[in-house]
């Protein structure tokens, strides 16, 4: 990036993003977020605050729910990467589809870290209560949706099964970063 001091030497950072194996020449504390945007063009992580507040850039990394704008992409060396375009192939991943059928998505911003959270929350909770919904989104802020219609969407996943269809789905498709 043209923000980093010029005497800082770049370095190879080797990773798997949505699948896909990746090598990359980046400075060594490059946000994970630019990097994903920038160098890899996955625009659909998005940057709301650049602080770790609002959970619009939030990721998978190695599984975990992560805030890419606060990770250097040095932590990210042979990790396993997962974005929302990871998460949709051919058609619509089922939690994306409950956010649109219920109204969770609105402006756009907020929208794939909201998902990526509740995909995550999924996996670890196939039935979450309306508080477990709540605290696993804490990190997510909307400025659209009043949360009533993306807790909606969350729990329509649970009813739907949307936790074992995500894990089946998760293993079998992959999309590429370019």
């Amino acid at each position: 990036m043209s923000n980093q001091p010029q005497d800082v030497p770049r370095t190879e950072v080797h990773f798997t993003v949505n699948g896909r194996p990746c090598c990359i020449l980046v400075y060594p504390m490059q946000r994970l977020l630019d990097v994903l945007r920038c160098e890899l063009g996955l625009t659909g992580t998005k940057e709301g605050c650049g602080e770790g507040e609002c959970g619009s850039c939030s990721v998978l990394l190695n599984g975990e729910l992560v805030n890419s704008c606060l990770v250097p992409i040095l932590q990210a060396e042979g990790a396993e990467v997962r974005t929302i375009e990871g998460l949709a192939s051919d058609s619509l991943h089922p939690v994306q589809r409950a956010f649109l059928e219920c109204g969770g998505a609105q402006c756009g911003i907020c929208t794939p870290g909201m998902i990526v959270a509740t995909v995550h929350l999924l996996q670890r909770c196939p039935d979450p209560s309306l508080p477990q919904i709540q605290e696993a989104l804490s990190g997510n802020l909307c400025r659209c949706t009043g949360y009533s219609r993306i807790f909606e969407a969350v729990r329509e996943c649970a009813r739907q099964g949307a936790a074992q269809e995500s894990e089946e789905y998760s293993a079998g498709t992959s999309r590429s970063t370019r």
